[in-house]
């Protein structure tokens, strides 16, 4: 018997589902927590070079603070202090009021840093001197942890395809609780980028494992409400993530606080159902029974499941495949799976990449961190609401098309609103003869985007980030139901293996400012373009039941081999 078919009779989005969300959603909320923490547990606060290594005598030390940094660090182009060069003997002239420097040697900072504490207490950065020469280092706190991220996806989808979405879960929870906790008494830069890897590794079980069981749980019917709000879970803990930073700002207990709610998930684990789904196709038909008898009567449904014997739950597919044991590699050996498995490997790949690109470069757009967070948490709650009105009338595929399509025209658009091209197309001076002829509309374009150009930026990137969060929210659900329940969890293990590493290039991407600070811009817009063309080539799942065995996915091309061979 179709276990779809048994979910309508049942309630396929009852009281029993509304408990599973709600209990799923208490570990999840502390996803976006730690895939954005870097936003601010890395954060760079404004430093420059600590300059008593010039102290030469009585001079030098009845200066002021801020005289000492005029005679000790060069200015830049905006007057401010340099971040990372010091002179290497003072410049008592610039008291005087004269900023003549042509002879002064400068050189990298000799005695550490000095940070402004104001914002945040401790980071990364002020720990462990993150900045300048190393600020390499901290973006590679964030690759090290989508690494940690990309190696747990496909071994957590091997295992609880294997074992059970339930107990895989628990050991998800554990691992991740432990690791950070872990993480938080480093000594030194390299015992903490371990134990961010085996976080991200642990925390790979409950990004698939949570989704595959709230999914496998639903009805067809109720499947895009319940995708949806399963992933509002992110905006919640976006905005738990703002409140936490903004009190705690010392990066080893702001670790322990958005960590905490796991303590709680694995209280509440004892009360969660095994995916029933699952349990038939390996099978296990009394333990499915079971669950399904639970959710019938917590649905109000119990007199449906008089008839219904544990024996009557198993096809014959499921006898004749019981006992087999699916691995990533039966994702590739036939036509249709194969198809899916490489075009939305791709498609996550583009979607997580952007994503992050945008997610991770909050302090990109002028504004202050936690307001510039705040408000790309704020903007996907009404983006979500869209995404399930129009998922149910324009389907999957076309609004993963359009989601990412646009998202590179946001990014797109910002190319031509960055100051440096502005600068350049803009520039009367340089091409003063060519604007005289223009219409003085235009000159008053030229005038009007720089210096509104922090707000314009804003107001796009909100919106690209809008669109690339509606791209992750219908993926999710997309590839769940592309997949089929025998390889379920092996599919999403391995489609968010290559969407972390795409998240793991992403923060590095903006290491490329240094060769053209237009360059990661251009390459994540080509990102989300060419993504967007390679979802057009998966199959629609709208309104389709949730396919148990990969032959079940290949039937089309065996029913069309046939129709071929009687004509």
């Amino acid at each position: 018997m179709k276990f779809d078919s048994i979910l309508s009779e049942i309630n396929g989005f009852g009281k029993f589902q509304i408990m599973l969300i709600f209990m799923l959603t208490i570990s999840r909320i502390t996803l976006p927590c730690h895939f954005l923490l870097n936003n601010f547990m890395a954060a760079v606060p404004t430093h420059h070079c600590n300059v008593t290594a010039l102290d030469d005598g009585i001079v030098f030390r009845n200066l002021t603070a801020d005289q000492k940094l005029a005679v000790g660090i060069p200015a830049e182009q905006d007057g401010t202090p340099s971040s990372c060069r010091m002179f290497s003997k003072p410049q008592y002239q610039h008291l005087s009021g004269s900023n003549s420097s042509e002879d002064a040697v400068t050189v990298q900072c000799q005695n550490g840093w000095v940070y402004d504490n104001s914002t945040f207490k401790s980071t990364l950065v002020t720990e462990w001197d993150l900045v300048c020469s190393r600020k390499g280092m901290n973006k590679a706190t964030v690759t090290v942890f989508f690494i940690g991220v990309m190696v747990g996806a496909p071994i957590f989808g091997f295992l609880s395809d294997r074992f059970g979405r339930r107990p895989l879960l628990m050991v998800s929870y554990l691992s991740s609780l432990t690791f950070a906790v872990f993480s938080t008494l480093s000594t030194s830069y390299i015992m903490f980028v371990i134990m961010r890897f085996f976080v991200g590794f642990s925390l790979a079980g409950i990004s698939i494992i949570a989704h595959v069981l709230n999914i496998e749980w639903v009805g067809i019917k109720h499947r895009t409400f319940a995708g949806v709000i399963i992933s509002l879970d992110w905006t919640v803990g976006n905005w738990i993530l703002v409140g936490i930073a903004y009190y705690v700002n010392e990066w080893r207990m702001l670790v322990l606080a958005v960590t905490s709610p796991l303590i709680l998930a694995i209280i509440t684990w004892r009360w969660l159902p095994e995916s029933a789904r699952w349990l038939l196709a390996n099978g296990k038909a009394d333990a499915a029974h079971h669950y399904i008898m639970k959710c019938a009567e917590m649905n109000n449904r119990a007199k449906c499941m008089v008839t219904i014997t544990p024996r009557a739950l198993l096809g014959p597919a499921q006898a004749e495949t019981v006992n087999k044991k699916y691995t990533v590699i039966d994702l590739f050996k036939t036509p249709n799976i194969r198809k899916i498995a490489v075009c939305s490997g791709i498609v996550w790949y583009g979607v997580a990449f952007t994503y992050y690109g945008i997610s991770l470069n909050i302090t990109g757009f002028g504004l202050n961190p936690y307001l510039t967070q705040i408000i790309f948490a704020s903007i996907e709650m009404p983006m979500k609401i869209g995404v399930y009105v129009c998922l149910d009338k324009i389907g999957r595929r076309p609004g993963e098309v359009g989601a990412l399509l646009l998202t590179g025209l946001c990014l797109f658009i910002n190319i031509f609103i960055s100051q440096g091209y502005f600068s350049l197309f803009f520039n009367l001076n340089a091409f003063s003869g060519f604007w005289s002829t223009c219409p003085s509309s235009l000159n008053q374009i030229s005038k009007l985007v720089p210096s509104d150009k922090w707000l314009i930026r804003t107001v796009v990137g909100v919106f690209g980030k809008a669109l690339s969060e509606a791209s992750f929210t219908i993926m999710g659900l997309y590839t769940s139901e592309l997949y089929p329940t025998v390889v379920r969890q092996n599919g999403l293990g391995y489609t968010s293996c290559l969407a972390r590493l795409g998240v793991s290039v992403s923060p590095l991407i903006m290491l490329l400012e240094d060769v053209w600070h237009l360059l990661p811009a251009v390459i994540y817009c080509t990102a989300a373009v060419g993504s967007g063309l390679v979802a057009s080539l998966l199959p629609e799942t709208l309104n389709a039941r949730l396919t148990e065995f990969i032959e079940d996915v290949e039937k089309p091309r065996v029913q069309s081999a046939r129709r071929k061979e009687t004509q």
